[in-house]
């Protein structure tokens, strides 16, 4: 029998003080080096300037994914049911939703020593640094706040 993806099911957690995004998160193997992550972009908005740098599987669940060059152009739409495998890049860009909130998993796979994501200003400082440690601990966070609730 088919079911619904029921989006109030998930237990989103914003990210910091960071805008137009939430995410929640799966699982985090940390003998695999692989972490499942939801995330729901806001409608028409972008979220904040950043990089990959790991391998990352992505799968559109719902809406639109679409990403940004770094002054704000269109690069890239991903519509529901794609799936993407993309490189750690250099390459700075933005990410958000198109008409409706995109809902989209991401299957990170970063090499030992390697970040997951870069956090960057508008002037393409990074002020920020995600691993896959960062990551556990705000998996073990989320896991004992839903213990609690």
């Amino acid at each position: 029998m088919p079911h619904a993806f029921d989006l109030d099911a998930i237990r989103w957690q914003p990210f910091g003080d960071f805008p137009h995004f939430a995410y929640s998160i799966l699982e985090v193997d940390m003998a695999r080096r692989i972490a499942d992550v939801l995330f729901r972009f806001d409608a028409g908005r972008q979220i904040v300037l950043h990089r990959h740098k790991a391998l990352n599987h992505t799968f559109v669940i719902r809406g639109e994914h679409r990403l940004y060059e770094l002054d704000g152009r269109l690069r890239e739409v991903r519509p529901t049911g794609s799936y993407t495998v993309s490189p750690a890049s250099e390459t700075p860009h933005r990410e958000g939703g198109g008409a409706e909130d995109a809902i989209v998993l991401f299957s990170m796979r970063p090499l030992p020593g390697e970040l997951l994501y870069e956090i960057l200003d508008d002037a393409g400082q990074t002020i920020a640094e995600l691993t896959l440690d960062t990551l556990q601990a705000l998996f073990e966070a989320q896991r004992a706040a839903a213990a609690t609730a």
